[in-house]
């Protein structure tokens, strides 16, 4: 192991340790999802029959959650409005382990919520709900006393502008004014084109466009043009350092005294949504962890290069740049990842983006044998991409009893991953009797296309169905081999030994 990727993967270890504090427009982002069967009368419009919502932080809550997904300690600085959706939105951020001392709840702005509507995975409309206004001097001298008692606790600074009025000329001064007198670093993810409001930052992370259009058109097509406005902007509005995200093309990071720049990767793009926001969160990740500018550009461009790769805005995970650092190929197709429930969702979108159908089937599969192989193989003919969802032990023992599993959760995982006719693996499983032993709410995160069932079933005897189908899925019976089981397995091998 060369001594980069030694560091490099020391400083993701540090990244646990350390927190670093977001000030920016914090959202409450809302997904309501459904189908349509039908065009409406009254208008020649698609009427949206909803299945389900979920929410989650938008913003400058997509850098919290990806320093959240580094393993880090994300602290909000921010306001949301004294209502409904900003209780809401406190409470999912305390319950993502989000340091919420610093957000103020005000009565004069509603709390700003994004909500899509989507069919299947179609966005039909979004409504944006916010008021576009500075927020007053009270509300200003409220978040610099809160960001005085907070920048003792952290080891960076993140500056998040969506120029929804919360980050004011005065408030941005004195933010940076606080961080440099506690020796902590300011990143910013900038708005607008005049950066002199960021006069004193460390470092500002525009892309090729933004870059260009703060340094009234210069071009930044190539290395010397991009560190020419680079250069230009440090000059005029002083700033540290630029790092300027270059799509294919990676990223530079132009200091005063040194130009750095990093290969991009090639790699399929599925959704660039949300990409600098993990390249800041990274780079200030990085600077926390105890790491240089460029160590931690190197970090983030990595970081970068993994999340367009993903549908949607996804975060990046400290296991996935770990992964990539070591040229990991755990996800070849001869041998299925086993994924945590997000880690499928994510691939799972992948896959339907490509046009790929889906397939799930559930199960102990404690004692591997030809019935479940040759189950196995007939649901992959049926779809593109198998997951199997796999009880967990806990889950196992509580649907067989004392004595169950034989073989414990990452033999099972592991050995099912072998498998060619397996793409994917995924725990499930409730934790202690009494609980959800079904894979509804497995189901449900991912939304396979396919739900197989082995067994002489009817569809309304499965308890997974209704949730699939609630979806637009499809369930399907398959047939499974007589006189296979792994009971009958056990009884054999107990017999032969007597």
């Amino acid at each position: 192991m060369t001594e980069i990727l030694e560091k490099s993967l020391q400083l993701i270890e540090n990244m646990k340790n350390n927190a670093v504090l977001v000030v920016g427009d914090i959202m409450l982002d809302r997904f309501v999802y459904g189908h349509v069967e039908r065009i409406s009368p009254e208008s020649p419009v698609p009427v949206l029959t909803i299945d389900r919502e979920t929410s989650m932080p938008g913003g400058a809550g997509n850098a919290l959650t990806n320093l959240r997904g580094l393993e880090m300690r994300g602290i909000v600085l921010s306001v949301t409005g004294d209502d409904e959706n900003g209780k809401a939105l406190r409470q999912t951020l305390d319950g993502m382990g989000i340091g919420t001392e610093g957000l103020l709840a005000v009565s004069d702005r509603p709390t700003i919520m994004k909500t899509r509507f989507l069919a299947g995975h179609q966005q039909l409309l979004r409504t944006d709900y916010e008021k576009k206004i500075n927020i007053s001097k009270a509300t200003e001298d409220a978040l610099l006393k809160k960001a005085k008692e907070i920048l003792p606790q952290v080891k960076a600074v993140i500056l998040s502008d969506y120029g929804k009025g919360l980050l004011t000329k005065d408030l941005i001064k004195g933010i940076i004014d606080l961080a440099k007198k506690a020796g902590v670093p300011v990143l910013v993810d900038p708005k607008g084109f005049d950066y002199s409001i960021y006069k004193g930052a460390s470092a500002v992370t525009p892309n090729k466009k933004e870059l260009s259009e703060a340094t009234l058109g210069m071009p930044t097509n190539t290395d010397e043009e991009v560190i020419a406005a680079a250069r230009k902007l440090i000059e005029t509005c002083g700033i540290d350092a630029v790092v300027a995200t270059r799509s294919k093309d990676g990223m530079s990071i132009v200091q005063k005294d040194k130009v750095t720049h990093l290969k991009g990767a090639d790699i399929e793009v599925f959704d660039v949504s949300g990409a600098g926001d993990t390249v800041i969160a990274t780079v200030a990740a990085g600077l926390a962890a105890g790491g240089d500018l460029v160590e931690a550009a190197q970090l983030a461009n990595i970081a970068g290069g993994i999340v367009v790769t993903k549908v949607g805005t996804a975060p990046i995970r400290a296991v996935e740049l770990q992964d990539a650092l070591r040229g990991d190929k755990q996800r070849s197709a001869r041998k299925a990842h086993i994924c945590t429930w997000d880690e499928a969702r994510e691939e799972v979108m992948r896959w339907k983006a490509r046009g790929l159908k889906v397939g799930f089937t559930n199960g102990c599969f404690d004692i591997l044998h030809f019935g479940h192989v040759s189950y196995l193989n007939d649901a992959r003919d049926q779809c593109d991409r198998l997951i199997v969802g796999l009880n967990s032990d806990a889950s196992v023992k509580i649907l067989k009893g004392e004595g169950r599993p034989v073989h414990d959760e990452q033999s099972r995982a592991t050995v099912l991953g072998a498998l060619g006719s397996v793409d994917m693996v995924v725990l499930f499983g409730a934790q202690k009797a009494g609980d959800d032993n079904t894979a509804n709410d497995l189901i449900a995160q991912i939304q396979p296309d396919l739900y197989f069932k082995g067994g002489d079933y009817k569809v309304e005897q499965i308890p997974e169905a209704p949730g699939v189908m609630a979806y637009g899925g499809k369930v399907m019976v398959m047939p499974v081999q007589e006189g296979h089981s792994t009971t009958s397995s056990i009884a054999k091998s107990k017999t032969k030994a007597a």
